[in-house]
């Protein structure tokens, strides 16, 4: 007897309504992506095992599903294993940056340089399902590989906004920051280098636990302690909250005094840039000196989305100027930003999903099948998505139904229909 009828925990079921809205809004994704010249690829659902945990992925490679080895080989490891990655010779993909860094090592030769990538595609993490996080979801990235200048940034950081702005969303912000700065800053406080990766996991609490909560932790943890002391003091220093435009006036207002880095002038660019591109939006970036994005791999410009209707992030990306040459041998340059689908398409509210001139073919159980098929193609071959649904005893609420659903006209087909004489009636005024 079955127990259970339900999805695996984290992951779902969508019934045709909300498959056909999420494929709509994807269809205007893709399109706007291509229309700012980017290109969309494939990459298989698993990778090896070894690729997937390089140290490419921080966090997200403790969350990665693994698949058993098979046969001989899973006999001959069960055996020998230490860890239960021995057991392992592929796993799911936890995101799409790693995929794609071994995409662009496997095809460089054929690829244009440089290449502007597209992907959009399901990955899996072993999460702790809840609110806005699922096992299963889809991501919408863009990528560029072989721009080393900041015009990778400013191209990903306007269309991104364009495509936000083609689906309807509005008050969204993107928030940019620089790995470089965040360094330099420790440096400046006095912490080891050594100390860095652990500090900057701290200090990506702010949010939820203030500047106590990361001056205690960061005591407990036995971080360097006239670091720690100075970085408090900073954190605590008298600051005006006043809305400043975008640029290296408000950058440097955020940083020590004598902080000096070339980062601060190119990330300024940027936002300017941006800015520009965008109608001249001031409200669309936002300089955050403690965004820290928990992704080991960033070199450079680290940017988030986020919007006031959710209380989290729903996309954000960065410079990763190193991973590719972990492949290679050779650094190329890359740079990218991921929007998340399943937190985005909650902000969505597009007024057509793709079936706004569908029509119902209703066919009594006596029609002819050649009748029934001859009336659906007709209609198909005039453009339009078809549904074929039996008539039902009582028509009217199944008529509501697929009005419901968004089809707007139906015809009627009987054992004497002519289908090329069938005249389609509007569902509202049935």
């Amino acid at each position: 007897m079955v127990s259970q009828v339900n999805p695996p925990r984290g992951m779902r079921d969508f019934l045709p309504a909300e498959k056909a809205r999420r494929e709509a809004i994807l269809a205007v994704i893709r399109s706007s992506y291509r229309a700012h010249g980017f290109a969309e690829i494939e990459t298989p659902v698993a990778e090896d095992s070894e690729r997937l945990h390089a140290g490419l992925g921080g966090d997200n490679e403790k969350l990665a599903f693994g698949i058993l080895k098979r046969g001989a080989e899973f006999e001959a490891a069960l055996a020998t294993a230490k860890t239960p990655l021995d057991l392992a010779d592929l796993g799911l993909r936890f995101d799409l940056t790693v995929p794609l860094a071994r995409f662009y090592a496997t095809h460089r030769a054929e690829l244009p340089m440089p290449f502007r990538a597209i992907q959009i595609a399901p990955v899996w993490r072993a999460e702790r399902p809840q609110k806005g996080r699922f096992r299963q979801f889809v991501q919408c990235d863009i990528d560029i590989i072989g721009e080393a200048g900041p015009l990778a940034e400013v191209e990903l950081l306007s269309a991104t906004a364009a495509t936000l702005r083609r689906l309807g969303v509005e008050g969204f912000t993107i928030r940019v920051n620089d790995r470089r700065l965040l360094t330099a800053m420790l440096d400046e406080f006095g912490f080891a280098p050594e100390e860095r990766d652990g500090v900057l996991v701290t200090v990506d609490k702010l949010d939820k636990a203030g500047v106590e909560g990361v001056i205690a932790e960061l005591r407990e943890r036995g971080s360097t302690p006239a670091a720690v002391e100075a970085l408090g003091a900073f954190l605590n220093r008298p600051q005006t909250r006043e809305y400043r435009p975008f640029g290296e006036g408000q950058i440097r207002k955020a940083l020590p005094s004598d902080l000096e880095d070339p980062a601060i002038g190119e990330l300024a660019a940027i936002g300017e840039a941006v800015i520009a591109a965008t109608g001249g939006d001031e409200q669309i970036v936002r300089y955050d000196p403690w965004l820290v994005r928990g992704m080991g791999y960033y070199t450079g410009p680290i940017f988030e989305v986020a919007h006031p209707d959710l209380g989290y992030s729903f996309g954000g990306g960065g410079r990763y100027d190193g991973m590719i040459g972990r492949f290679l041998g050779d650094d190329v340059p890359a740079a990218g930003i991921s929007l998340g689908f399943e937190r985005l398409v909650d902000l969505v509210d597009l007024p057509g999903d793709g079936t706004e001139h569908a029509i119902a073919v209703v066919y009594d159980q006596a029609a002819p099948p050649a009748v029934i098929v001859a009336a659906r193609d007709r209609f198909v071959a005039e453009g339009r998505p078809v549904r074929l649904v039996r008539r039902p005893k009582q028509l009217a609420k199944a008529l509501d139904a697929l009005a419901a659903d968004g089809v707007l006209e139906f015809v009627l087909v009987d054992r004497d229909s002519d289908p090329s004489t069938l005249e389609p009636r509007p569902l509202d005024r049935h």
